[in-house]
Parts: C-alpha cells; sequence; structure tokens
C-alpha cells in the first residue's frame, strides 16, 4: 500500500459530521460561557445602580450571579471533556463501521459504549434545550426595555407639553430581580430612557444576545452528534447481526 492510498483511507476514516458538531460545540460553549459570564456581572452593576438602592435588595441576586457563573465555569469544563470524548467516539464508529484499519472490529463492548453516548447525549440535548429557553429570558427582558425607551422617546417628541410619557415604567420587580418590597425597584419616564443610552445597557443586551446564540449553537451540535451516531450505531448492530465483528 502506497502513501497515497494509505492517506485517503486515512482521510475517509474522519467522521465529518462528529468533527463539524465539535467544532459547533466549542464555538457555541465559548460563546455561551465567555459572554454570559460578563452578561451576568453586567447585570449586577446594571440593577444595583440604577434599579435598587439598598445593597440587601440586591443581595440575593448577587449571591445567584456568582453561584451561576461557577456553573459556568463547570459547564465549560465538561463539554470541552465531553466534546473530545463523543469526538473520539465518532473516529472509532466509523473507522469499524467502514472496516478501514484491517483488525479493527466493532465488539459488544464497543456497542454498548456507542449507546451509552446515545443517551446521554439525548439526555444533555433536553437538558440543554431548557437551558437555550432559559437564556431567552433575560433577552426578552432587555428587548422590553428598549422598546419601551423607544415609547417613551416617541411620546416626549409627539406630545412634549402632556408629559405621558413618565407613566411609562420598567419593574425590575416583575422579572424576579428585586424583591417586592425594594426600592425604587422600577425606572419610569425620561429616566428609564436614560439608561437605555448608557453603555452598560448596551453592553448587557449585546452580551445576553451572543450569550443566547451560543446556547443554540451549542443545542444545534448535540443534535448534530446524534445524527452520525445513531446512524453508525444502526449500522454496527446491522454488522454484528451479520457475524461482522
Amino acid at each position: 500500500m502506497g502513501c497515497y492510498d494509505c492517506c485517503i483511507r486515512c482521510i475517509g476514516a474522519v467522521p465529518y459530521p462528529s468533527l463539524v458538531a465539535t467544532l459547533l460545540c466549542y464555538a457555541g460553549m465559548a460563546l455561551f460561557c465567555g459572554c454570559g459570564h460578563e452578561a451576568l456581572a453586567q447585570t449586577e452593576v446594571l440593577v444595583k445602580t440604577y434599579f435598587a438602592r439598598d445593597p440587601k435588595d440586591y443581595e440575593v441576586m448577587a449571591s445567584f450571579i456568582k453561584y451561576f457563573q461557577f456553573v459556568i465555569y463547570g459547564l465549560a469544563s465538561f463539554f470541552f471533556l465531553y466534546g473530545i470524548l463523543l469526538l473520539a467516539e465518532g473516529f472509532y464508529t466509523t473507522s469499524a463501521v467502514k472496516q478501514t484499519f484491517g483488525e479493527f472490529r466493532s465488539t459488544q463492548c464497543g456497542r454498548c459504549l456507542s449507546l451509552t453516548f446515545i443517551i446521554v447525549t439525548y439526555i444533555l440535548a433536553f437538558i440543554w434545550l431548557a437551558v437555550f429557553a432559559f437564556t431567552a429570558i433575560p433577552v426578552f427582558f432587555l428587548f422590553n426595555m428598549e422598546h419601551t425607551c423607544h415609547n417613551i422617546n416617541i411620546l416626549a417628541e409627539t406630545t412634549p407639553t402632556i408629559n405621558q410619557h413618565s407613566w411609562i415604567c420598567m419593574d425590575a420587580r416583575q422579572y424576579g430581580l428585586l424583591p417586592w418590597d425594594a426600592m425604587p425597584g422600577k425606572s419610569c419616564g425620561m429616566t428609564l430612557a436614560s439608561i437605555c443610552k448608557t453603555s452598560e445597557f448596551h453592553t448587557t443586551y449585546d452580551l445576553y444576545i451572543a450569550t443566547f446564540a451560543g446556547a443554540g449553537v451549542t443545542l444545534l451540535a448535540l443534535f448534530l452528534y446524534l445524527v452520525p451516531t445513531t446512524y453508525n450505531y444502526a449500522v454496527l448492530r446491522f454488522l454484528g447481526r451479520k457475524g461482522i465483528r
């Protein structure tokens, strides 16, 4: 066998769908973890600067933010290792299916391992679907806030003498960011419009959008993992029944 044939065989053994899924997973987790960590820190700054006066009002929120930041560290480490394992499993099943490396064949233990990865990845995908939905909440809150500020600016320009815009408010307590007895807990009128023009607001909004996008890319990567892994496992089962081990 020449060098060219060997290279062709090696290239043919690369699990391209699993490789693409791994790259997507790492890119999505980098966005989710990096931007999510900074978005949480900016949220604390935004709330305690414009919506709360007493430090005790945002004490619980600050504790939750620190807790979720540590969770993000754990998620980054877990998905880094799990991505490597899934890619290695993709190499194994692809080589076994194509019977590329001579004596290298599927075994009962290998098929059980592949099935385990499929089940775990299915569970992770459904859990991450909930995480994906959860990351939409702060995006929804900040989108509403930006839309409210836009309405305030329109009213301030069209009816400056009536002062209707002063009755338009955004209450952080309604979204669970602050307890109901927090003061002021809300921002109204031109004060709210001025908050929307600050760099803290725009930075936090952009970071949460990036976090939401990162969660979506990671979810796509998990489902993309499942397609080749399930297919390869089905082929391995078929070869096992045919007596090809």
